[in-house]
């Protein structure tokens, strides 16, 4: 299974929402605080791209000492329909300075200095280290996650229906949906006949590195299905 450091790198890195928290900004707009664009950095430092006039610049350029305490809040939802699509949220905390010399026209980067890391996801709750997450990197299929399934829900529904013949004792599943995906493996959610959910992991064989290994994986999935 992916490590929470992981988990964590490739939610930062991924196109969930994120939402810059910080002390003083209340009145901000939630808007003012989601950055353009974000990356990690080879210092393992999160980097966040905002408008030049943003709260999150004048409050980082005017900060005493060049650091304020910030907090970047993740939230990952589900990118087909199934019931209660929130598959996980990450509070990366730290402290937030400009990044000189790190600039577009009109726009400023922002360094958060990751202090301490807390990830709620489909795996579990889990604290993460500043260096663990440096040292973690993302999942390989995260930039092509949000296609994929959704690829898989539309035109692939019949193989992933016949997925509940996988699940071994769990009878009556009237309904499978793919929900998350990465190098590892599929996980779907299933609706049984008594209108409860439940979720199913299927693993690959070995990881995959790329969407060719992974279009090989899925077929082995759907004939062992059969």
């Amino acid at each position: 299974m992916p490590s929470a450091a992981e988990r964590t790198r490739t939610l930062v890195q991924s196109t969930c929402s994120a939402v810059l928290i910080l002390p003083g900004a209340d009145g901000a707009r939630p808007e003012e605080l989601m950055p353009q664009a974000r990356v990690v950095g080879t210092d393992g430092a999160v980097y966040l791209l905002y408008p030049a006039d943003a709260p999150a610049v004048r409050a980082a350029t005017h900060a005493q000492d060049g650091e304020l305490p910030a907090v970047l809040e993740l939230t990952d939802v589900a990118p087909v329909a199934v019931p209660h699509r929130i598959r996980g949220r990450a509070r990366v905390s730290g402290w937030l300075t400009s990044a000189p010399g790190i600039a577009e026209a009109g726009h400023m980067m922002l360094r958060l200095e990751v202090g301490e890391v807390y990830l709620d996801d489909l795996w579990g709750d889990a604290s993460v280290s500043p260096a663990e997450f440096a040292e973690a990197l993302p999942d390989p299929l995260t930039a092509y996650e949000t296609e994929l399934l959704q690829h898989l829900a539309a035109a692939h529904d019949e193989q992933v229906q016949g997925l509940n013949g996988l699940l071994g004792n769990r009878a009556g599943v009237r309904r499978v949906a793919p929900l998350a995906l990465d190098r590892f493996g599929l996980r779907v959610r299933c609706q049984d006949a008594a209108g409860r959910f439940f979720d199913a992991r299927f693993d690959f064989p070995e990881p995959v590195a790329d969407v060719h290994g992974l279009r090989r994986a899925m077929r082995t999935l759907f004939e062992a299905a059969g």
